[in-house]
C-alpha cells in the first residue's frame, strides 16, 4: 500500500472497523456518527451525512488513500521516522489517520518524535484518549497498541 506499514494498516482496520449500519444492507457501509461526533464511512473516512453507502472494496480504496495521506503528513512533520525501525513509523501513522495531520503537526508528541525521546513518545501518544471531552476506552486501547509498535 503505496509504502503504508502493514502495521498502520492493520491497526487502522483493527481500531476503525468497516461499520455497516443498517441490517437490512449488511453488505455495506453507511454514514454514522463515530464517538467524537463526526460523519464517518466504512474504516474511519470522514464524510458527510448524505455520503452514499459504500461497499467493503470502496471502503478500502478509502483507507488506502487516507492512510497514504497520514504517511506523507506524518514523514513530513517527523522526517525521522524515515530511518527509524518501521513500527515506530506505523505507531504514529495511525496516530496521524486517526486524529488528522493538524494535530500532529502542533502536538508536543511530534517534538518527541523528531528528539528521538521515544519513552516520551509513549507518554504522549497515552494523552490522547479523549473524544466529545471524555476517555474513550477505544482509544485508550489503540494509544496502547501504538505505544507497544515503538519498540518492535
Amino acid at each position: 500500500m503505496s509504502g503504508v506499514p502493514k502495521a498502520a494498516v492493520d491497526l487502522a482496520k483493527r481500531f476503525e472497523g468497516f461499520h455497516r449500519v443498517p441490517k437490512s444492507d449488511p453488505d455495506r457501509a453507511h454514514p454514522y456518527v463515530c464517538p467524537a461526533g463526526f460523519w464517518t464511512i466504512g474504516y474511519g473516512h470522514l464524510c458527510v451525512q448524505t455520503h452514499p453507502p459504500i461497499s467493503q472494496a470502496e471502503g478500502e480504496a478509502y483507507l488506502t488513500r487516507d492512510l497514504v495521506t497520514a504517511l506523507d503528513a506524518t514523514l513530513r512533520f517527523c522526517p525521522v521516522l524515515a530511518t527509524q525501525p518501521e513500527g515506530r513509523l506505523a505507531a504514529i501513522v495511525d496516530f496521524t489517520f486517526n486524529l488528522g495531520a493538524g494535530r500532529l503537526q502542533t502536538s508536543t508528541l511530534r517534538r518527541r518524535v523528531n528528539q528521538q525521546d521515544w519513552i516520551a513518545v509513549g507518554q504522549e501518544l497515552r494523552r490522547w484518549v479523549y473524544g466529545g471531552g471524555k476517555v474513550l476506552p477505544g482509544l485508550v486501547t489503540r494509544r496502547s497498541a501504538e505505544v507497544a509498535l515503538l519498540t518492535v
